[in-house]
C-alpha cells in the first residue's frame, strides 16, 4: 500500500513537472536587450494616463504616435524586435496607463522565430482577453506582410495570411475590432515596396497611410 502511494505521488509530481516544462519560446524575448531597456523606462514615465496605448513592436516603435495623430494622449509602447509573447509579458505597463482604447499589431517577429501560429495566436487571445478583463477596449490590427525584399518572404507571408485569419475570425466572433492595414499597405500579401524602406519597416508614407486608417477608428469609439 505505501508503495503504491509512493507511486501515486510520483506520478502526480511528474505530470507536474511536464505541465511545467518551458520551451525557447518562453524566454525568447528576454534576450532582446531593447525589451529590458525599454520596460524599465516604462516603470520610470511620469505619465499616468493614456486614452490610446499602441502596442507593439518595431513597427509600432517606429513613429510618434502623439505627433503623427496630432494628439497628446496616445502612449507608445512598440519595442523593437519583441513578440508577441513579449507583449504579454509586459501589459501592466499598459493597465497602468487606464486607457479606453490599446491598439495591438505584432507577430512578424514570432513568425520568423519560427514559432507556430498556434501558439501566436493562443497568446494573442490571451491579450485580448486580459485587456477586455481591464475594461480596456483591444483593436486588433492585422500582422503586416513583408516584401519581397525580406528573406524566406514567400513562406513566411503564408504564415502570416493564417495568423490574420485567425485573428479576424476570432475578432467576428467575439464582437472585437480587427482592422486590416494589409488591405492598405500590401498588394497580393505582399508589403508594398513604395511604403518601406527595408522590406518590414515603413516610411513616412506608410505611416500617413496607418494614420488615416485608424483616425477613422478612433471616430467610431469617440476617443
Amino acid at each position: 500500500m505505501i508503495m503504491k502511494k509512493i507511486f501515486i505521488a510520483l506520478c502526480a509530481l511528474s505530470a507536474t513537472c511536464v505541465a511545467q516544462q518551458t520551451t525557447p519560446y518562453d524566454s525568447l524575448y528576454l534576450k532582446n536587450k531593447t525589451y529590458t531597456l525599454q520596460t524599465d523606462l516604462y516603470k520610470i514615465y511620469t505619465t499616468e494616463r493614456a486614452t490610446i496605448v499602441m502596442l507593439g513592436n518595431s513597427i509600432t516603435f517606429g513613429v510618434n504616435w502623439n505627433e503623427l495623430m496630432g494628439r497628446n494622449d496616445i502612449a507608445n509602447r512598440g519595442i523593437g524586435s519583441d513578440n508577441v509573447l513579449g507583449y504579454y509579458r509586459r501589459m501592466e505597463s499598459v493597465y497602468r496607463l487606464h486607457p479606453t482604447l490599446c491598439c495591438i499589431e505584432g507577430g512578424i517577429n514570432d513568425v520568423y522565430a519560427d514559432i507556430s501560429v498556434d501558439t501566436i495566436f493562443v497568446y494573442y487571445k490571451k491579450i485580448i482577453e486580459e485587456l477586455q478583463a481591464h475594461n480596456i477596449i483591444p483593436v486588433i490590427q492585422s500582422t503586416l506582410y513583408v516584401s519581397t525584399k525580406w528573406k524566406r518572404y514567400a513562406e513566411k507571408n503564408s504564415e502570416v495570411t493564417t495568423l490574420n485569419a485567425l485573428l479576424s475570425e476570432y475578432a467576428a466572433h467575439h464582437s472585437v475590432e480587427f482592422i486590416n492595414i494589409n488591405a492598405v499597405l500590401s498588394n497580393n500579401a505582399l508589403l508594398r515596396e513604395d511604403i518601406t524602406h527595408d522590406g518590414v519597416h515603413l516610411n513616412a508614407e506608410g505611416y500617413t497611410l496607418w494614420r488615416d486608417i485608424l483616425e477613422k477608428i478612433f471616430q467610431k469609439y469617440g476617443v
